[in-house]
């Protein structure tokens, strides 16, 4: 309703411009309000003539105003157009993206949301990487990964690469961020599960199949350290089956702190759905543009 109006506010503010920038307009729309007023005086006049006469005189003077108003609205059809659409995309779009601004500070003007855990995090402390988890935990996650379109775990994680050095500083706060308002404000431990991978590594993840990824070797935002895969941490083992209701609400606020914090969620992709993958698409164009790809 709200945007309706707005709408409705734009058309009758752009006729009334209209009107006050071409006086040969509005010279022709006050002779038709002149020439109605004085048809609504002879009907008057009229009154007792009978109701099918006024009726008559009443439906002329309806279609001649409609012809020339439809003529006038013909001839500037285009400036009328186009007026009323640079009037209403701002406001259209303040409607959609009204709780976004824009930080200049994370990520070359990424959108934020202003009252966001995570823009508070980036703007305050350098945030540290959480300490390693021994290697045992995903060798055991991998051996015990379900089957199933609900299971969300990446393959081969015992030897994927968890190096938090090899991630990009700016995208690792974001990360790092997210990863701190999921333990501090919905009780989430979030683990890193893989963060750089190798050419090599991504050439041998694409040959098993769309389902794995859908990436080759120089394509995945993985190779310039702008994407990372994470996982949910209960009880000594990563989290990985969305039917189960904690680990699927988990997984849903970590891609909607991503968002929040300028990043791309894998859980939004129409092809594939990879829940535990995070990247900085904006940043990731550009490096596989540098590097021809």
């Amino acid at each position: 309703m709200l945007a309706l109006g707005m709408a409705v506010f734009f058309l009758l503010t752009v006729l009334l411009g209209w009107l006050a920038v071409f006086p040969a307009a509005r010279d022709v729309v006050l002779a038709g309000v002149g020439r109605w007023r004085a048809r609504m005086s002879a009907v008057a006049g009229r009154w007792q003539a009978g109701a099918g006469a006024r009726a008559c005189g009443s439906s002329r003077a309806l279609r001649g105003g409609s012809v020339r108003l439809g003529q006038m609205l013909h001839r500037g059809r285009w400036l009328l157009a186009a007026t009323i659409a640079a009037l209403l995309l701002p406001p259209l779009l303040v409607l959609q993206f009204g709780r976004q601004v824009m930080w200049e500070d994370f990520g070359g003007g990424a959108g934020f949301v202003a009252d966001s855990h995570v823009v508070q995090l980036l703007r305050g402390e350098r945030l540290a990487p959480p300490p390693d988890l021994p290697p045992a935990v995903f060798l055991a996650a991998e051996a015990a990964q379900l089957q199933g379109n609900a299971v969300v775990a990446p393959r081969e994680i015992s030897s994927a690469d968890r190096k938090w050095v090899r991630i990009a500083p700016d995208f690792q706060q974001r990360v790092l961020a997210i990863y701190r308002v999921m333990r501090e404000v919905h009780g989430y431990e979030m683990v890193l599960v893989e963060g750089y991978r190798s050419p090599e590594r991504q050439a041998a993840l694409a040959a098993k199949g769309g389902a794995v990824t859908q990436a080759g070797a120089g394509q995945s935002c993985h190779q310039y350290g702008l994407a990372v895969d994470s996982a949910l941490y209960r009880d000594g083992k990563l989290q990985w089956d969305m039917e189960d209701p904690w680990t699927r609400r988990g997984y849903f606020l970590y891609g909607q702190l991503a968002v929040e914090a300028g990043l791309e969620w894998g859980g939004n992709w129409r092809s594939i759905k990879d829940y535990v993958h995070l990247e900085l698409k904006s940043d990731c164009r550009q490096a596989r543009r540098a590097a021809g790809r």
